[in-house]
This record gives structure tokens, C-alpha cells and sequence, in this order.
């Protein structure tokens, strides 16, 4: 990004001491003058690993990750993944935001990683985490990289993301799909313009997103849409989900799958401090519906399946094909607080 003036220094005194879990080299702690990267302070370390098996995965449709990044300049106030930077001795809340970790070395560790003999060529999941097109990428170009190993071994994987950025990476995409099993999904919870400044302030818009997946269609690549979070209350009247739907439908999505808001720690406390301050009346509401754990009532979680579905075949969505669980991956579980990083394949 031209007319940047970075400030380079190496690590200070007070720099958070979860960072050393991912290597031994000295963290260089950078920012940039760029309007996009104000007030954002990126920690750049070089990592032991890049292949991440996920905790739990017989819950999951995907066993392995690649998290280039930890943090995220998109900023949604629900994000999950705010937990797992409570591992490295960062805040969750403005500090999940703002000081972003970046693994600078993971083009060239993965590659090595998919080369040992140990590898056996299992799915990897990227964005199912943190974003990895969010507004860093642009700067730090680690996914290019990243596709091309995974292309040159024709190591099947799958791309969650909120980021139009990947269309920088097109032309890497359409030469992986031709040889292995490629899953795009774009996350579009809701087209409500008001809802999207203040719930996801960082994120490029809804239609925007929707753009992305007719770009793809239109270049051969299929593109399903994760419709998360539908957010009760704010995001869930029936002409919403319709209004939503449609939008998805037009944009030539192969697939929408629906997933309702949910509240684990960490990102519990930041989205009902959010809740408190723009829509009050609605937290007696929220403390009813979550006072059981992290999740939406199985009641209302069917409902919104439910209801988006009928709207999908309404508007001309096939059925997700067989295998598209893997294809479209859904976030991950936090690892333990013992293990923020599991570091295999070293």
C-alpha cells in the first residue's frame, strides 16, 4: 500500500507472553500510517507451525486448519474466536480488534509441512478462526502463498471469509479447483444495512460479500453462502430472512446454510456490552434465550433452519450436494486454555 510510513520495532518489554508459543524468534511489533491500519498494531511473529488439528474435530466437519492470523481488523462484536486471544495474554474485546498477530513465515512453513512424509493429505480449513482475506492480507500477501502450496500438492481445502480480497486470488483458486477439491463459502448473515454498521463495523458491506460469490459463479467456481449469524431479535422477522435469501438467490449462491448467533465466553461479554449500549430493551431478552449455555434453544435454531430453507427452494437454492459439510466449513471450537496452538508436524 503506497504512501505507508511503517514504524518497525522489535519486541517491547510489555509485548504479550502468549506470543512465544509461536516461535522462538524475536517479535517485531510494526504499524503503519495507512488510513485502513490506524490505531492497529501488528505483532509479527515467525511460527513453529502452520497445520493446526482442531480440538474435537470428530464435532466437526473438518479435522485441520491454517490460521495465518490471530486477531481481526473486521471487528464483529460476536466473534467467537475472541476467546482465543484471551490464550495469548491479549484482551478480547478492543484488544481482539487492534493488535494483530501475523504469521509472516506460513507460506513457506506450510509448503514444508505438506511435503513431510507425515502428511497425508487431509482437508485444511482457512477462515474458520479468523478471517484470513480481512484487511492485514492486503499488506502482508500470506495467502497467496498459501494457495499455491496447497495447489502445488493438490491438497484439498476450503475458504471461510467475510473478505472481498480473495478475488485478488482468483486465478489461484480456478488452478487449485482443477486439481483437488476446492469449498468457497462467503458469511452473509443479513442484508439489513443498519444492523451491518454496528455489528460487523470492519467488514466490507453485505453486498459487497454478495458480489464476491457472483464474481466466483461467474468464473466457474462455486460459492456457497454461511448465512451466520442470524442474530434473534435483530436480524430474524420473516421479511428479513426473506429480504436475505433473495439476495443470496440472486447472487447465484450454490448453497445457504443458516447458523443462529451464539454467545460463547469471551465473545459473550463484548456482543452484551455492545447489546447494552445500542439496544437495551433487548437484554432481559437475550439473558432468557442464552441463560443455558452459548446457544440459541434447539426450538429456535430449527425455526430459523427451518424457515431459510423453505425460503432457499422458494428462490431457486438446490440442496447442498454431498460432501458440502466439508466444503463449507463453520467455525471452529476454541482450543483449551492448556493448548491456544496445537503445533504439529514440526
Amino acid at each position: 500500500m503506497r504512501g505507508d510510513h511503517p514504524s518497525d520495532t522489535p519486541a517491547a518489554p510489555d509485548t504479550p507472553a502468549g506470543l512465544a508459543l509461536f516461535g522462538t524468534d524475536a517479535v517485531t511489533t510494526r504499524t503503519f500510517d495507512a488510513p485502513e491500519f490506524r490505531g492497529v498494531t501488528f505483532h509479527e511473529v515467525r511460527a513453529r507451525s502452520i497445520l493446526n488439528r482442531v480440538p474435537g474435530a470428530s464435532r466437526m466437519p473438518f479435522e485441520w486448519t491454517v490460521n495465518p492470523y490471530r486477531g481481526c481488523t473486521h471487528a464483529c462484536v460476536y466473534c467467537f474466536a475472541r476467546k482465543s486471544h484471551g490464550h495469548l495474554d491479549l484482551d478480547t474485546g478492543l484488544g481482539f480488534d487492534s493488535p494483530i498477530v501475523v504469521k509472516v513465515n506460513a507460506p513457506e512453513l506450510l509448503a514444508r509441512q505438506l511435503a513431510s512424509a507425515r502428511w497425508q493429505g487431509a482437508h485444511i480449513a482457512m477462515g474458520t478462526n479468523v478471517d484470513c482475506y480481512q484487511r492485514a492480507e492486503g499488506r502482508y500477501r500470506l495467502m497467496p502463498g498459501i494457495l499455491t502450496a496447497l495447489r502445488d500438492r493438490a491438497n484439498p481445502f476450503s475458504i471461510l471469509t467475510k473478505g472481498t480480497l480473495i478475488l485478488r486470488d482468483l486465478e489461484l483458486l480456478a488452478q487449485a479447483s482443477r486439481v483437488t477439491e476446492v469449498g468457497i463459502s462467503v458469511s452473509v448473515g443479513f442484508t439489513d444495512q443498519e444492523l451491518w454498521r454496528t455489528v460487523e463495523p470492519g467488514t466490507p458491506s453485505p453486498q459487497r460479500r454478495l458480489d464476491v460469490v457472483r464474481t466466483l459463479g461467474g468464473h466457474g467456481i462455486d460459492c456457497g453462502v454461511l448465512m451466520a449469524p442470524v442474530v434473534p431479535f435483530l436480524g430474524d422477522r420473516p421479511e428479513q430472512l426473506r429480504a436475505t435469501v433473495r439476495a443470496i438467490a440472486e447472487a447465484g449462491a450454490s448453497s445457504v446454510t443458516p447458523l443462529v448467533l451464539h454467545l460463547r465466553p469471551g465473545a459473550r461479554e463484548w456482543f452484551m456490552t455492545w447489546l447494552r449500549a445500542h439496544h437495551p430493551g433487548l437484554v432481559r431478552r437475550y439473558e432468557r434465550m442464552y441463560a443455558d449455555g452459548a446457544y440459541a434453544p434447539t426450538w429456535y435454531q430449527r425455526r430459523i433452519t427451518r424457515q431459510v430453507h423453505e425460503l432457499a427452494a422458494e428462490f431457486g437454492i438446490g440442496p447442498a450436494h454431498r460432501g458440502a459439510a466439508r466444503r463449507i466449513p463453520v467455525p471452529e471450537e476454541p482450543a483449551p486454555a492448556a493448548a491456544p496452538e496445537q503445533l504439529t508436524l514440526p
